[in-house]
């Protein structure tokens, strides 16, 4: 029996931070190389309208996924803080209430995915040839929703007991059958969008299946009865604190949605362009994202502990050690967009389109590790309204209306479109920095 739970309280923060932070980094690069792959198999070997059906076909279903996974990060928190006090009977109950609630909601949003596929669609403005093969894709990912849950929650449980490395075998799992899937019913089957979503439904259930048999084998730091998968008072406890994640993540992407609209009304090339560029755009926040969802787990322990010191200087760290990669992505963004476009694609017009994207984008790479360190700090606090808000406010302030304003405009360019992501962050920024000078005086009265 392996022991999977670890201390973050005590000892060197980077050191610990980087040995936590790697398999999370892992995970989320095979996650990345998940999505890449369907992008990359279907841009060289299906069709422009496949391609343009899992670019807005995918940004649905990840609007789903996002929000859903920020309600589980409810869970992640609530366990390390329990982890950090030593109290570990109420773990399982909450896990018992949170398995409880996404089974029901999966099972609803199985439904509602197969139905409204096609209002969706058109509600996305997807170029009306590629309506169809959008469709098709929300259609078959939303049959296998369950699996696609039900492997997040696993993941923030074990995040939250301080285990990362678990989550990043799972996902090497499902990555390595997803490419597997994806080259037999695309490159060989030609089934387009079709088999990029029957293969990912299939490498999520392997996975989640796996998953739970390496389990079983885990010595885990609570216990839970079949008396605890119930609705219950510890349920609010999780959805107290996923609640503002989950909206914040609902109202973020729908304004990922709501872009991908604008840029739909271009035309096929600059959407199927633009899903290119979301792909490596994945790539390029691996590093931010590792370190916020790092953070979040490594300062609950802290806080749970009383050791709030050490709470700031581990944020302190993230944000140094996230700028530095940072500006390496930068380059790589900035002046290689075409080249690395080239690898997901043939059609010249959409890498060109892709590149075109990612010039604007390019400075998110540094400032968004800025953000989201400030973001994990707030949520090992359970700060996560604060969190909510600020995102709310820097997505519908700035980066909507600069994003739409571009894509209004004759002849409009995806480089100036895209640089309303990084000065939405800069606004983020200033808004937390703001909150945590204003958190650090109340702290002193």
């Amino acid at each position: 029996m392996e022991n999977t739970v670890s201390d973050f309280t005590e000892g060197r923060i980077a050191g610990k931070l980087v040995r936590f932070m790697l398999p999370i980094l892992g995970a989320l690069i095979l996650q990345a190389a998940y999505g890449a792959v369907d992008v990359l198999v279907v841009g060289w070997f299906g069709t422009t309208e496949g391609l343009s059906g899992v670019s807005t076909g995918s940004s649905i279903i990840n609007l789903v996924t996002f929000v859903l996974t920020g309600l589980a990060t409810g869970i992640t928190v609530i366990l390390g803080t329990c982890i950090g006090s030593g109290s570990t009977e109420k773990a399982g109950r909450v896990i018992g209430s949170a398995i409880f609630f996404f089974i029901a909601i999966g099972v609803v949003l199985t439904v509602l995915l197969i139905a409204f596929a096609e209002p969706l669609a058109r509600l996305m403005r997807s170029p009306e040839e590629a309506v169809a093969n959008t469709v098709s894709y929300v259609r078959i990912c939303g049959s296998g929703i369950l699996f696609i849950i039900a492997y997040n929650v696993i993941s923030c449980i074990l995040r939250g007991i301080g285990n990362s490395r678990l989550p990043l075998i799972f996902v090497a799992i499902a990555c390595v059958a997803n490419i597997i899937g994806d080259y037999i019913l695309i490159a060989i089957f030609h089934m387009d969008q079709a088999g990029a979503a029957i293969a990912t439904v299939g490498a999520q259930a392997l996975s989640v299946v796996l998953s739970l048999l390496i389990l079983r084998m885990q010595k885990l730091p609570f216990r839970i009865s079949i008396r605890d998968i119930r609705i219950s008072r510890d349920l609010l406890s999780f959805l107290r604190i996923g609640s503002p994640i989950a909206l914040q993540e609902f109202m973020t992407q729908v304004s990922f949605l709501a872009l991908i609209a604008f840029i739909n009304n271009i035309g096929l090339a600059a959407s199927s362009g633009y899903g290119v560029a979301n792909k490596i755009v994945t790539f390029v926040m691996l590093i931010p994202s590792s370190i916020m969802q790092s953070l979040s787990s490594f300062i609950a322990q802290n806080v749970g502990a009383g050791k709030e010191d050490r709470a700031r200087r581990t944020m302190f760290t993230g944000m140094a050690m996230g700028a530095a990669v940072g500006c390496i992505m930068f380059i790589l963004a900035f002046f290689f967009g075409h080249g690395i476009s080239n690898i997901f694609a043939s059609d010249e017009a959409v890498i060109t389109r892709s590149a075109e994207y990612l010039k604007g984008f390019a400075p998110e790479a540094i400032v968004t590790s800025i953000l989201f360190s400030f973001m994990g700090y707030f949520s090992g606090h359970g700060k996560t309204l604060f969190v909510m808000i600020q995102s709310l406010l820097q997505t519908f302030l700035v980066r909507l209306p600069v994003a739409y304003i571009m894509s209004v405009q004759p002849d409009p360019s995806l480089t100036m479109i895209g640089l309303a992501a990084p000065l939405a962050t800069v606004a983020g920024i200033l808004i937390n920095l703001g909150y945590y000078i204003y958190s650090r005086r109340q702290e002193s009265l």
